[in-house]
């Protein structure tokens, strides 16, 4: 279950609210209580029901011993009483395995109710708390002419990609479709310096533990994240073999701990992970069918963390520092939004979006989510912590962040250090990975990587 019945039961008005206010149908909250109040009178009766078969059994033995004969009237009578006790036990077993089916799915269809400061609407509500960075102009006022004086236009991504041979996205389309890039010469280097360099901030200095987990996942870690019910259809699916191809790395190392008790003294257990994400929703909006900003694969490096409820509030602003510190480093202006509502996911409490400028396509593009979970995956993952020795356990907090994701990153950094001969500088932090520059040969003595 993701919603706790004891929550349900002392809180319905505001998971109910919760549901409203994430754009939900509230109304699967008043069918999870009216199949949770059947259970309880079920059980209610089941108990009653066995109380008196046991008696009965009691005084038929009562009766034989004190002299009445084991097929007379009266064993009889007792006898008949406890079969149809017994066959009213049977058939209440059987209502409440049908319920209890039922109702663990009308939990997983409940949404987590937001945190009390998150903002209450759409998109529009969603609150910008901070920026970095000057963004830079599509139109650059100086340095296009030989004297450097003339004003150039930066290009969309894609026509800087293409033009250094760094993307190919026509042989994507022809190896498999639409929304499967692929990356050629500087441009697989590019992504590749990028991951890891992500790995090694989070590892060296941000103190996690890199995973290599699988692309594959079945579907009881599919729905431990939340991605089962509610976001199946947006899943590629290996139908043969009921496994899924993973989205996000959140899906397979959240679910390291599914079903286990964590000690005290392990918390926080904080890891990195990069893997290949796939996704189907790709396509949709028509202003991104170009270039990379939508894609059906992509890379990405994420973060996730098991952290001390009391922890988790002050766990997710740390983790979203962690991906801005990496868009610092790499030097492209971004905002931290703070998601509203109806704009944030069905699983989340509370959210942030970190949003790149890109000068080329004068867009703010999302590159990291940071998201708390609270208790909500942990408990459909029956994940547990112990807060003493002896004590008993109870459900952690999960948080997860983009650190970060890659498609955007790489255009963001085409479009922001592109310069007006066509070549492309290498953000400082990138350049022990690939040089100094892409593209045309740039001044004499720096280093080059060259498309190819």
């Amino acid at each position: 279950m993701s919603i706790g019945l004891q929550r349900l039961r002392e809180d319905a008005a505001r998971v109910r609210q919760g549901a409203i206010d994430k754009g939900e149908d509230p109304s699967v909250v008043d069918a999870a209580l009216d199949l949770d109040a059947r259970r309880r009178a079920l059980l209610g009766e089941g108990d009653a029901l066995r109380a008196r078969r046991n008696a009965l059994s009691k005084q038929i033995g009562d009766a034989i011993r004190g002299g009445a004969a084991p097929q007379g009237p009266e064993v009889a009578r007792l006898r008949e009483a406890a079969s149809e006790a017994g066959a009213r036990i049977a058939a209440i077993d059987r209502e409440l395995a049908e319920i209890e089916a039922q109702l663990e799915e009308a939990l997983l269809r409940i949404p987590n109710p937001a945190d009390p400061d998150v903002p209450v609407g759409g998109e529009e509500a969603s609150v910008i708390v901070r920026t970095w960075g000057e963004p830079a102009p599509h139109v650059e006022p100086r340095g296009g002419g030989a004297d450097g004086s003339a004003p150039w236009t930066r290009r969309p991504h894609w026509e800087v990609g293409e033009a250094l041979g760094m993307l190919d996205l026509a042989a994507g389309a022809k190896i498999t479709g639409s929304g499967f890039p692929v990356y050629r010469g500087a441009g697989a280097a590019l992504e590749r310096a990028l991951i890891d360099w992500f790995i090694g901030v989070h590892t060296r200095e941000h103190g996690m533990t890199e995973v290599w987990p699988p692309a594959l996942v079945n579907a009881a870690s599919a729905r431990g994240t939340g991605q089962i019910p509610d976001k199946e259809e947006l899943m590629y699916v290996v139908t043969r073999d009921e496994l899924y191809l993973v989205p996000t790395a959140e899906v397979p190392v959240t679910n390291l701990h599914r079903d286990e008790i964590i000690e005290a003294d392990r918390l926080p257990i904080r890891y990195c992970a990069y893997t290949p994400c796939f996704r189907r929703e790709a396509g949709a909006a028509g202003r991104d069918t170009r270039g990379i900003l939508r894609v059906h694969q992509f890379d990405k490096v994420e973060m996730v963390l098991f952290e001390r409820p009391a922890d988790s509030g002050a766990a997710l602003e740390w983790l979203t520092r962690a991906a801005e510190e990496l868009l610092q480093r790499l030097g492209l202006p971004y905002r931290v939004k703070l998601m509203a509502t109806g704009d944030m996911g069905f699983v989340q409490a509370k959210k942030y979006d970190l949003e790149v400028w890109a000068p080329g396509v004068e867009r703010w593009l999302e590159v990291s989510s940071v998201s708390n979970f609270r208790d909500y995956q942990a408990r459909r993952m029956n994940i547990r912590w112990r807060p003493e020795a002896g004590a008993k356990p109870e459900i952690l907090h999960t948080l997860n962040g983009s650190g970060l994701a890659l498609a955007r990153t790489f255009a963001a950094i085409l479009e922001v250090y592109q310069q007006p001969d066509g070549s492309v500088v290498v953000p400082e932090v990138l350049r022990p990975f690939i040089g100094d520059r892409i593209g045309p040969p740039p001044a004499r003595g720096s280093r080059t990587v060259r498309s190819g």
